[in-house]
């Protein structure tokens, strides 16, 4: 094991006089806002967004957590105390000679329910003694959090949700391939309608040494469909009837979050249902019983979910780990096996990393392998604050930071990084509750290795969930357990519309997704995921797409809404929240688009075969088993990469963010650095480039340039954790706190 190596930032500045003046002008801010506001001051940190919405303009809103009272507008509060007074007799104190009444007292988690006037608000949270305040929100027990949280609990994707039943887009049809140490197949989050277990395959790439699929098992030249070396290769990997699916515990707690369903039924405990609770899952074990594996095992897994795509409809990949590079995704080893799962039609869903901060200071240009691949979609994490509303949520601490640093070696030894955008989305992240894998056994239930070696930390914190066996549950945080709920939303999004390819289906999610306040597109991306915006997006669109993409027969700028459709309403209301979306897609790697004719207008970046980025285009096409009894594309044999020479990407019509955006300075805070809720803003407004003649490679080249990430900074050269795979964040409990920052996973 060797201990994982991050990078702190190193910023390279040249302080013209405009940009000291900047700089001063930014100090006395800093120290202007570091001083305490009083009450009628800026809304404190402390204060959660919506709250301080509702007291800075009462009754606009108008929330269940607000009303007047005798001609006084009181709210309803959760005060979670910073004191070491279990019974918080001081701050109680406070709240009466306020005027307000304490409704409970939560000693174990030193939090207060109150009632106050709305104008004590403020003044409430400037005290020593007080972490956060928030208000009483409503929560929903037909719907899991997750549902609730992401937009699937809609109109337009599932009208109810309960433990007993829902309607609506559920993932059901898909399948959703799971990449990781196992997954239980039966626990009952797996279940469906019949008590039966979803998980349709469990197979194990660590039974021995596979790394060679084109050698096979019995000396053979190729593993033929039908042929006696593909059976025995079956059979070598099956793992369909094993005792302990998933002795680490990591798979099952991402698949179920992705595809889960809650099952258990203790009275007043939270709906742990996941995103697409009717999708299939493929568990693709590359993990062994306590987290280690290695590329080999990785890529070898990843041949099998390409291989059987098409055969089991495998639509979604999700890959919750990671592993050092520092070569560009041009050359890295994982980056080309997704980049060609996404070239078969498989949206490839990647955690972006736990390495958002290095000794207690904010670290970018932290994205590992393989979520700098550019036609994956990588995701960040977000805090959710323990509620369903969405106005105070933010990116996590730990959350990997953007650009991509991964790079190509000049003949001279030159290094030139890639410094793509990313991460794509963030999705909750933090404190997600979901199945708890044991072993396969009635009467000897084992736990997990995770689950048993932080036990405190993972299970017993939910002290209302009685763990029986097929019902268990535990809590993770990290991007790991993000990615699968932007995984799920993928499902649901492919069975509300089968035509869409994975570059379409980062599309649809970035540019419906929420912007979060305060936060810059190298931290968030394109903002918060948003179901509900998306879903309704992809059923205005036609079901042919990629029907006609494989068959070459759309061309740049064909129509691409559905006959008599148009386009939705660009804001979405989740839990009473109304908001605007992002309207903001990322493109040949730090283009930054806009505009309906995306998706009015076929662009040819849409298919899955075309990689775009740092001006370079490559084609990367499969090519599939073929003869007697062999159905015609459908088990591929190989792949074949080139650079395109000449080629249309984007259309005219299609709006341009590059120049709004700037240079980047993380000081000027434009470019890469600049808040994804400020572009967005002017994008809502109308601003923007329209593009008259679209963007064309020619000869190799792309002429038009997306904003400038490598002038003015300087960030880690890559990160270098070990020689093997790791899972993308350690062991992450909650937000900052990182339990095991050790590689766990062997060279």
């Amino acid at each position: 094991m060797r201990l994982v190596s991050r990078f702190t930032v190193l910023i390279e500045r040249r302080l013209t006089p405009s940009l000291l003046a900047l700089f001063a002008a930014a100090a006395m801010l800093a120290t202007a806002t570091a001083q305490p506001a009083g009450p009628a001051g800026a809304r404190p940190e402390k204060i959660a967004r919506d709250l301080d919405d509702e007291v800075t303009r009462p009754g606009v809103s108008r929330p269940r957590w607000a009303r007047q009272v005798g001609g006084v507008h009181q709210v309803q509060l959760i005060v979670v105390a910073d004191t070491a007074d279990t019974e918080m007799k001081s701050l109680r104190a406070h709240i009466a000679a306020l005027g307000g009444s304490v409704h409970a007292v939560h000693p174990w988690m030193r939090a207060l329910a109150v009632q106050i006037d709305s104008r004590h608000v403020r003044g409430l949270a400037q005290r020593s003694d007080v972490a956060s305040v928030s208000p009483n929100r409503p929560t929903q027990r037909t719907a899991s959090t997750l549902e609730a949280i992401t937009g699937a609990l809609t109109s337009s994707v599932r009208t109810n949700s309960s433990r007993t039943g829902y309607s609506g887009f559920d993932g059901g049809g898909i399948g959703i391939a799971v990449l990781d140490s196992g997954v239980m197949r039966d626990h009952e989050a797996f279940w469906d309608t019949l008590g039966q277990t979803r998980v349709r395959r469990n197979v194990n790439m660590r039974s021995g040494t596979l790394a060679n699929w084109s050698t096979g098992v019995a000396g053979t030249s190729s593993l033929q469909p039908g042929s006696a070396a593909l059976a025995a290769y079956e059979n070598q990997v099956a793992n369909d009837n094993a005792s302990t699916y998933d002795a680490y515990g990591h798979g099952t707690h991402v698949a179920a979050i992705a595809a889960g369903r809650a099952r258990y039924f203790t009275l007043g405990t939270p709906d742990t249902t996941g995103i697409a609770p009717g999708a299939n899952v493929y568990d693709v074990k590359v993990l062994d019983d306590v987290g280690e594996g290695t590329i080999a095992d990785a890529l070898e897994g990843i041949q099998w979910v390409i291989y059987h795509a098409k055969e089991y409809n495998i639509r979604v990949l999700n890959v919750s780990l990671a592993a050092a590079s520092t070569e560009s995704w041009r050359t890295d080893p994982l980056c080309v096996a997704l980049r060609s799962a996404t070239a078969a039609g498989i949206t490839v869903v990647v955690a972006a990393g736990n390495y958002g901060q290095a000794q207690g200071r904010e670290t970018f240009g932290t994205i590992g392998s393989p979520g700098h691949e550019p036609s994956v979609i990588t995701v960040g994490a977000v805090n959710y604050k323990g509620s369903v509303s969405r106005g105070d949520d933010s990116v996590n601490h730990f959350s990997s930071r953007g650009p991509t640093r991964g790079a190509l070696v000049a003949a001279n030894g030159t290094r030139i990084p890639d410094n793509l955008l990313k991460p794509d989305l963030v999705a909750p992240g933090n404190k997600l509750v979901a199945a708890m894998a044991t072993r396969s056994s009635t009467l000897f239930p084992t736990r997990n290795y995770l689950a048993t070696q932080y036990e405190s930390e993972l299970v017993a914190v939910l002290g209302g969930i009685t763990q029986f066996f097929g019902e268990t549950q535990m809590m993770m945080s990290g991007t790991s357990v993000a990615a699968p709920v932007v995984a799920g939303a993928a499902a649901v999004l492919l069975q509300a519309n089968p035509g869409l390819t994975p570059p379409m289906v980062k599309a649809l999610l970035q540019y419906t997704a929420q912007p979060l306040p305060d936060q810059n597109l190298l931290q968030q991306g394109a903002g918060l995921v948003n179901l509900e915006g998306a879903v309704r997006l992809a059923r205005a669109l036609r079901t042919d797409i990629a029907t006609q993409v494989y068959a070459n027969t759309l061309t740049a700028g064909a129509p691409m809404l559905a006959a008599g459709a148009q386009m939705p309403a660009t804001s979405s209301t989740l839990n009473g929240e109304t908001f605007n979306w992002s309207r903001i897609v990322f493109l040949g790697g730090n283009h930054l688009m806009s505009g309906s004719a995306l998706f009015t207008k076929y662009q040819t970046v849409w298919d899955p075969r075309l990689t775009w980025a740092g001006g370079v285009v490559l084609r990367r096409v499969p090519t599939w088993w073929s003869g007697s009894g062999i159905p015609a594309n459908t088990f591929v044999k190989n792949f074949t990469e080139s650079a395109v020479p000449n080629q249309s990407l984007v259309t005219a019509g299609v709006v341009s963010a590059n120049s709004m955006a700037g240079a980047t300075s993380s000081l000027g805070r434009t470019g890469a650095f600049i808040p994804t809720a400020t572009l967005s803003g002017w994008l809502v407004a109308g601003s923007g480039i329209v593009l008259s003649e679209g963007i064309v490679l020619s000869e190799g080249i792309v002429l038009s340039e997306g904003i400038v990430l490598s002038e003015g900074i300087v960030l880690s050269e890559g990160i270098v954790l070990s020689e093997g795979i790791v899972l993308s964040e350690g062991i992450v409990l909650s937000e900052g706190i990182v339990l095991s920052e050790r590689v766990v996973l062997g060279e």
